[in-house]
């Protein structure tokens, strides 16, 4: 069975993440226009998250190692990995996470 999305049954996350398509296995989610200093706090979770970024940039900080993302960039983010993100100016990314987050 094919699920989809509809851009009015997208709902907002308790983070500002917009929740989109989800499987078992795989869920996807995008976060967009975050505001540059609207830096996201430190975090860990048990799913893996590969990311591409659609426009704006940031700092990705994944265990004491900062990387600057801009658009058309890819990333991933392994699972039980400590990160946060720095938001330079106005970023928009969608990404994956394998479990789905909750």
């Amino acid at each position: 069975m094919v699920t989809t999305v509809s851009a009015k049954q997208a709902v907002t996350g308790p983070h500002g993440e917009i929740g989109l398509a989800q499987g078992e296995r795989i869920g996807m989610r995008m976060w967009r226009n975050e505001e540059p200093n609207a830096d996201k706090p430190m975090t860990c979770s048990e799913h893996e998250t590969v990311g591409y970024v659609v426009s704006g940039r940031a700092e990705l900080i994944v265990g004491g190692e900062t990387v600057t993302l801009s658009p058309g960039d890819s990333y991933l983010v392994p699972a039980g990995a400590e990160h946060t993100y720095r938001i330079l100016e106005t970023f928009t990314a969608v990404e994956a996470t394998s479990p789905p987050a909750k």
